[in-house]
């Protein structure tokens, strides 16, 4: 099968093996963003080495080994691990459009470029992972149409007629998919569009619907057959037994007859359904004129929020994945989607009584989504924004305790943390045109780029070192390939500890510490698998940097 590539393909410029300590008695570590930076922007990168480096010179060298910058390394408070020697540096002045590289004591870092329409590629690479991760009748690519029979039967439930609920999006590595992960990456999706048409508009299949919006298609319908009667939902499709029968590609799932459904419902899950389905009535009556898919949209969303107050708070999975703990933040969102899409004062006074009580939450992932529902709210009542503040205040707080300045603690799932850090940010930014959280969020931006002690780009086939052994059985029968696929990234030695993953790939061991570790590694589903979550907060986050203008 082709190969679709949205990247640039950069040579290697590095003095020593990238992960070789033999090879250089006296190894320097250059991390930065490998992709680069727009113009006008602060531009950083983290220096480490286990001798000094005080007072020494780096040098910004263009591609044709020009000098463009030089100064000198100042002193830094900052260790990493068993490197006692770790320097930050910044070269925001140099703004001139081009492609650069830093040199240190004869180390090179990774090229990176300086430019309006570097992010272009980025986001154009992270739309195609979800055409990977689609399940079902929808054209997907690198495998073949898949899963024709969801769902068989449904755990517990009686049914005279099959259920069919084919189509959305796998969620991760697997092939399991769920109510909760789909409705929120669906509602990431047309929020990008909504937030700008300009950026999110890009229709690179020339089909002339928006690459985003045909994607958030599949996550609607799929959404719409879940709620299969009119008070309840299929959260899940497929049971752990997924993981249980060996790596095959979707269209030969041995499994493929044999498809559970399970049922439930929560406010939790009812709150971001409803924002999904309000988002997409809005913008398929307004952009697409479809007035009876829209319909059929809102009148779910409209239905499934009136009974809120008759089921449980939360829904969990069946599956022990994606345990949820909060609701209020969802139905805040849900209702003030309602609002914007009905008009109906009273769904707006609900938001705001929703929002209030749900609060600041500090951290961010598909189940911590409070800042989407104050940054609506905030837009008529500007005084919400001080709960994303306050998340912001937090995360910066964390942000000075590492010269790589990620941010969020680390977790299962660091990288979309980490670009949830930097969404909130830019939020903020739109709702109050301040500037006090740019370095918070740039620093976000760039960790996940190559900033960070492992010098990787956590995006496949994005800058010049990333993972390549994600844990995607899409991936493992595709030679690795898997386009803009975010990996989960790092994870507390605590968490992995309580698994048992046979690793076999050590590249950056010399990189891990004794709390944190990162592996590329096929079966390490913690720090090395992509979810559809991640790939929608990232496509937001890479989206606002991109420039389609010209």
């Amino acid at each position: 099968m082709k190969k679709l590539v949205y990247g640039l393909f950069l040579p290697l410029l590095i003095a020593v093996p990238f992960n070789c300590k033999a090879a250089n008695p006296n190894p320097v570590f250059i991390r930065t963003n490998q992709v680069g930076f727009l113009p006008e922007e602060i531009k950083t990168a983290v220096i480490f080495s286990e001798h000094p480096l005080l007072n020494d010179e780096f040098k910004i060298k263009s591609f044709n080994e020009n000098v463009v910058l030089t100064k000198k390394i100042t002193d830094s408070l900052y260790t990493y691990d068993k490197f006692q020697h770790c320097y930050l540096i910044d070269f925001t002045e140099l703004q001139q459009t081009g492609r650069y590289f830093i040199e240190v004591d004869g180390n090179r870092s990774f090229p990176f470029l300086i430019g309006s329409e570097i992010y272009n590629h980025v986001v154009d690479s992270l739309a195609l992972f979800f055409r990977v991760q689609r399940c079902g009748p929808t054209k997907p690519t690198l495998h073949n149409t898949c899963h024709l029979s969801d769902v068989a039967r449904i755990a517990g439930y009686e049914t005279d007629y099959p259920i069919d609920v084919t189509g959305g999006w796998h969620d991760a590595g697997d092939y399991i998919k769920f109510l909760s992960t789909a409705a929120y990456t669906t509602y990431l999706l047309i929020f990008s569009y909504e937030f700008d048409p300009e950026k999110f508009g890009f229709d690179n299949d020339g089909n002339g619907v928006p690459d985003i919006l045909e994607e958030a298609r599949i996550g609607l319908d799929w959404l719409l057959r879940c709620n299969f009667v009119p008070d309840s939902f299929i959260t899940q499709v497929q049971d752990l037994r997924d993981h249980e029968v060996g790596w095959r590609l979707p269209e030969y799932d041995t499994l493929r007859y044999d498809r559970v459904g399970h049922i439930g419902i929560g406010k939790n899950q009812i709150g971001m359904f409803a924002a999904a389905m309000s988002i997409g009535a809005r913008v398929w009556k307004n952009r697409f004129y479809d007035e009876e898919f829209a319909a059929r949209c809102l009148n779910a969303a409209e239905h499934l929020y009136s009974i809120r107050k008759n089921v449980p708070d939360i829904d969990v999975s069946p599956s022990g994945f994606y345990q949820d703990n909060e609701f209020l933040g969802k139905l805040a969102l849900g209702a003030v989607e309602l609002y914007h899409t009905t008009g109906k004062r009273e769904y707006f006074e609900q938001a705001m009584d929703y929002a209030d009580s749900a609060g600041s939450d500090y951290w961010w992932s598909w189940g911590n989504i409070n800042s989407l529902a104050h940054y609506r709210i905030a837009k008529s009542e500007p005084r919400f924004a001080e709960y994303i503040r306050n998340n912001l205040i937090h995360f910066s707080e964390i942000m000075y305790n590492s010269p790589f300045r990620n941010g969020t603690v680390f977790t299962w799932g660091t990288t979309k943390s980490i670009l949830g850090v930097a969404l909130q940010a830019l939020l903020y930014k739109d709702l109050t045109n301040s500037k006090q959280f740019d370095s918070l969020e740039i620093f976000q931006r760039d960790y996940i780029l190559g900033r960070n002690p492992w010098g990787l780009s956590f995006i496949y086939n994005i800058g010049s070192e990333f993972p390549k052994n994600l844990h995607s059985q899409v991936a493992y029968f595709n030679g690795g390939y898997l386009p803009g696929a975010v990996t989960a990234g790092p994870a507390p030695l605590e968490l992995l500890e309580q698994f048992n993953i046979e690793r076999e790939n050590f590249k950056y061991d010399y990189f891990n510490t004794d709390s944190i570790r990162y592996y590329d590694d096929r079966m390490d589903y913690i720090t090395n698998e992509p979810t559809i979550g991640a790939n929608a907060t990232a496509l937001f986050v890479f989206g606002y940097y991109s420039d389609r203008l010209k």
